[in-house]
């Protein structure tokens, strides 16, 4: 798919989040709309994913399952799930909970949200395809503060012992998590360094770019005995004025003022 289409999706994704999160009074816009790119080329132009249910499917683990509303969009656009179905986004009743959860919706393929654990479940996917000797890929998306939990580098440990080059890790790095930028809550830099050193093939790229995306993540399916991690430089809250580069909107909701301005600003993005 040529990137000019891939823009188009990722616009509408953007509409479904803010759509979404106005519409429940609730949810994480911030670190949604900073991984859109991320998420639309995986789904529109990398993922083996036309099915499903297929067992030799591409899988992805959204280990950052709080900005589930930036999955569902996209899972929607792809026609797994109803688009009329986002309007139910965190209802009681909904398939489409706050956090992903796989035995409720189509098309995720792990349950996440307790920050730190997606990673290992990757792993454990990217594993269990070699010891099957099926030759689908595993991809994560992680937060960067996410980082501050340990089990992420136990995690990274291992991907790298057992040489998992089925494995692709992102890394959202908007620099922002919910109580300000994560170099003064709990400062996980040099990133790339950290990861090298658990025996990465690190790549650095501007993840908002889609032919940068697209390039690394062909370096990535190329790069043998070695896991991938690919450092993506985001904006919090990205094509939203009032909303990037901010903590503020790590975790709530706009209003109906803000609601109208956030869509007008989306018709020009």
């Amino acid at each position: 798919m040529d990137i000019k289409n891939l823009e188009q999706i990722a616009l509408n994704i953007r509409k479904s989040i803010i759509n979404m999160i106005y519409n429940a009074s609730s949810g994480h816009p911030g670190g949604a709309l900073s991984a859109t790119e991320i998420i639309t080329t995986l789904y529109f132009s990398e993922m083996n994913i036309s099915n499903p249910k297929d067992e030799f499917r591409d899988r992805l683990v959204l280990s950052k399952g709080h900005a589930s509303a930036v999955l569902y969009g996209a899972l929607a656009e792809k026609g797994f799930i109803k688009k009329e179905e986002l309007s139910t986004f965190r209802n009681i009743n909904s398939s489409l909970q706050g956090h992903p959860d796989m035995n409720k919706t189509l098309g995720v393929d792990m349950t996440t949200g307790s920050l730190g654990q997606g990673l290992s479940v990757a792993n454990g996917m990217a594993l269990a395809g070699k010891l099957d000797k099926k030759d689908y890929r595993v991809y994560c998306i992680l937060g960067d503060g996410e980082l501050q939990e340990g089990q992420v580098w136990e995690a990274a440990m291992s991907a790298g012992h057992y040489k998992l080059d089925n494995l692709c890790v992102f890394v959202d790095n908007n620099n922002f998590q919910i109580d300000g930028s994560i170099d003064k809550i709990m400062n996980p830099y040099p990133i790339d360094k950290k990861f090298e050193s658990f025996g990465f093939n690190v790549i650095c790229i501007d993840g908002h770019n889609f032919k940068e995306i697209q390039e690394a993540l062909l370096k990535a399916r190329e790069t043998k005995e070695k896991p991938t991690v690919i450092l993506a430089k985001t904006i919090k809250g990205k094509g939203i004025s009032y909303m990037e580069n901010t903590s503020d909107w790590h975790g709530k909701a706009p209003n109906e003022n803000e609601f109208n301005l956030a869509m007008k600003e989306l018709e020009k993005f």
